[in-house]
């Protein structure tokens, strides 16, 4: 008899056979894929992954013999081979693929590794027992799914069928991991638990809540509240439309998350869809939304994944010896709603690894919202789209693109653009943005720092918003010397919850009429509810500027001609640049629109940032990277991987022992049996992101450490001098030659 898996007894009684390890895997991934009509792919995909396990070779390992032996070529090369016949086998080789990734990742087809699938071919293997003919059979057949003969051109048919691929690899490695989970968890006696109630059973209790929540709100009657009523109203009407892409305009302050929340709940009732992920830019706002959907769905169940921390490079033997529920969900996304990033939304998309891919299958069938839709990375931006579109057309996705500044994406505007006609979710955007115009943009010319230090004298309440944490800061400290009272220093040298109760007072000192003057970067336009009567912006893209003028008024309850927003140049601090080319897009339609808050500007605006971009929308050349021919695919899966990142930024984490849960959450590092994923996720709200070089210098100078290295190697680097975090601008890193040279936006 073979063996997948060893156990404890010599006599083998307690060991996993292959054959049921193979039948389990297949039969899971099979299920799991089902509702997208790839179950008989993945069927095959589980049953052929271990096939190098026919082996003596490997059965001696098994046993304990200090031997190497690559267990995933076999299956994939027999994919490869006679498997299949006809229009199968380009299915075929689409779980060659996965076969051959489900431990390493997705293999690229060619490159200079002996990890490409066509080096593969070329590897010195044991020889398979042919047993295993008999035991899991020699063809596969009927893998073709009904969609996949829809495509409307070899472009897309490329891309499609390469996601096609990513969807049998998540099954396969989700199966895979989940059998094996479980033997070894019946070996040991333990159970784990994974099982969360279906989006279906919890639909009744979750309308319920939220229609509650909105008779409470609808108790503040202004006429800014009025309208977001309204909005809600004939959002909610339009859930029975069939599922598939969406715009939702509404301007900034107009009620689009409850809206958006309030569609997905209708819109999963009408049409079955299994999960409500809601997709968030930046992780510095996340926290918002996730306490507001807590606090109308339940604690329990609501997802939140996102990390600054590459949760990849964890050491994934350590997963089996602290598994929360909380933690195994983020590995495969089985909660009914979820609140995660761009970042860790698209990455996993284009993922190669199988710890990042798992989820995907539970992406399918799902509403998706994605909020502020306009900061998908431009660089990155057709390959996002081909993406989204591939799940609305053939993986049961509703995709909501939500957003006071609709950024274009429809087949009108943007070529290989998204089919948005007649899908728009807000009434009347037009007018919308007319009624709820509640503030002035204002050109003012350049300003620096004592112009503006000099008009916020005479603004007890104030905003002013620059391009890098550098500006900020030393804003921040000329308005400190000239005696300002209520300044507040806001960007991401703080940790997230130390951002969190800055802008808790923020809003207290703003409802009491207390001096509340703010000098931030960018992190504060998008999601964050904030009310100021007047904002200064730093010149940006105008997606930008009008996010600004979203913190100003933004309750309707003043003038909208004395809520003015001014835009000005910062001679003392050119910005980046990516955000000077948006400056120059926006100037060159300024002349065109006397109101730059109209949704022609808007459109307008966006014309002129592709038309420059151009090619440069899929700047990596990712869709050129999945090609096929008569000589089958040329998929660049890993090397796709590598190159998509949606942040650029090339920072480091720092981790600030902020408060009480913080020092718990560290306290924890020395006990090797909590996993370092699970701590990763305590310790998210208490990261700074620096400067590599300046991380060097902290730790070269001992003010930074790696927490239990000896165990740990360098996952958790702490700070260690507490008096380079200070409670009002957060951690200062910098030496003196250092700042000079820095510039890093938010």
């Amino acid at each position: 008899m073979y063996y997948a898996h060893s156990g404890s007894d010599n006599s083998k009684a307690d060991w996993q056979a292959l054959r049921a390890h193979l039948f389990a895997t297949a039969d899971l991934a099979s299920r799991l894929a089902a509702p997208f009509g790839l179950g008989a792919a993945a069927h095959a995909a589980g049953l052929f992954h271990d096939l190098g396990k026919y082996t003596s070779e490997f059965q001696k390992r098994l046993t304990g013999a200090d031997v190497r032996v690559d267990h995933s070529t076999a299956g994939a090369l027999a994919m490869l081979g006679d498997l299949a016949a006809g229009a199968d086998k380009s299915i075929a080789e689409l779980i060659a693929y996965a076969i051959a990734g489900h431990h390493a990742g997705l293999p690229d087809r060619k490159n200079e590794t002996a990890a490409c699938l066509d080096r593969r071919r070329e590897a010195k293997l044991p020889p398979l027992d042919p047993l295993w003919k008999a035991e899991i059979g020699d063809t596969v057949h009927g893998l073709v799914p009904a969609f996949a003969r829809n495509y409307p051109g070899r472009e897309a048919q490329a891309f499609g069928l390469s996601v096609m691929g990513r969807m049998i690899f998540s099954c396969l490695v989700d199966a895979d991991f989940k059998d094996t989970e479980a033997f070894y968890m019946a070996l040991e006696g333990r159970t784990v638990e994974r099982d969360w109630p279906t989006l279906d059973t919890l639909l009744p209790v979750f309308r319920a809540a939220f229609d509650t929540h909105m008779r409470d709100k609808a108790h503040a009657d202004t006429a800014v509240n009025r309208l977001r009523g309204d909005v809600l109203a004939h959002v909610r009407g339009e859930a029975g439309k069939a599922p598939g892409l969406f715009t939702l305009t509404v301007p900034t302050g107009g009620g689009k998350t409850l809206a958006s929340l309030g569609f997905a709940l209708d819109h999963a009732h009408a049409h079955g869809h299994r999960r409500i992920i809601y997709v968030i830019p930046f992780t510095s706002i996340i926290d918002q939304t996730v306490d507001v959907f807590r606090g109308i769905l339940g604690e329990d169940h609501v997802l939140a994944h996102h990390s600054a921390m590459d949760e990849d490079a964890f050491d994934p033997t350590q997963r089996r010896d602290s598994r929360d529920k909380l933690k195994l969900a983020m590995e495969d996304w089985a909660a009914p709603v979820i609140v995660t990033t761009n970042v860790q939304f698209f990455e996993s998309l284009f993922a190669a690894r199988p710890s990042r891919a798992r989820k995907l299958h539970n992406i399918a069938g799902s509403v998706i919202i994605l909020d502020e839709a306009q900061t998908i990375p431009r660089t990155l931006l057709k390959p996002c789209i081909r993406m989204l579109d591939e799940l609305a057309r053939n993986y049961g996705c509703t995709i909501v693109l939500c957003t006071a500044t609709q950024p274009a994406l429809d087949q009108r505007h943007l070529p290989g653009g998204l089919p948005l006609e007649g899908r728009e979710l807000a009434p009347d955007p037009r007018g919308l943005a007319g009624q709820l115009r509640r503030a002035r943009i204002v050109p003012a010319g350049p300003m620096d720092n004592t112009a503006l230090v000099g008009a916020l004298v005479s603004a007890p309440q104030a905003l002013v918003i620059v391009n890098s944490r550098r500006h900020a800061l030393e804003l921040f400290r000329e308005a400190q010397a000239a005696g300002l009272d209520g300044l507040i220093h806001l960007t991401t040298r703080q940790c997230a919850t130390h951002r969190r109760r800055l802008l808790d007072d923020v809003r207290s000192r703003l409802t009491q009429g207390a001096p509340c003057r703010v000098i931030a970067t960018s992190l504060i336009e998008a999601g964050v509810d904030v009310d100021f009567p007047r904002v200064w912006r730093a010149e940006a893209g105008l997606d930008q500027v009008i996010q600004a003028a979203g913190r100003c008024n933004r309750e309707g309850r003043r003038a909208t001609e004395g809520s003015i927003v001014t835009v000005f140049s910062a001679p003392d601090y050119p910005p980046p640049s990516e955000i000077k080319s948006l400056i120059g897009d926006m100037t060159r339609i300024i002349g065109k629109h006397p109101d730059l808050l109209s949704l022609d500007a808007i459109a307008d605006y966006f014309g002129e940032v592709y038309w420059r971009m151009g090619e440069r929308l899929d700047a990596k050349k990712i869709l050129e990277k999945f090609t096929i021919s008569s000589r089958g695919t040329d998929f660049a899966y890993r090397s796709v991987a590598e190159t998509f990142k949606m942040i650029e930024s090339g920072l480091a984490p720092v981790i600030i022992p902020y408060d009480a849960t913080a020092e718990k959450a560290l306290s924890e590092l020395w006990i090797e049996q909590i996993s370092s994923g699970t701590l990763a996720r305590k310790l998210q709200p208490f990261i700074v992101q620096v400067p590599p070089k300046a991380r060097d210098l902290l730790i070269h100078n001992g003010h930074v450490a790696f927490a239990h290295a000896e165990f740990r190697a360098d996952q958790f680097a702490v700070l260690r001098n507490a008096a380079l975090y200070q409670n009002d601008i957060g951690l200062r890193w910098e030496d003196a030659d250092y700042l000079a040279a820095e510039n890093v936006l938010i």
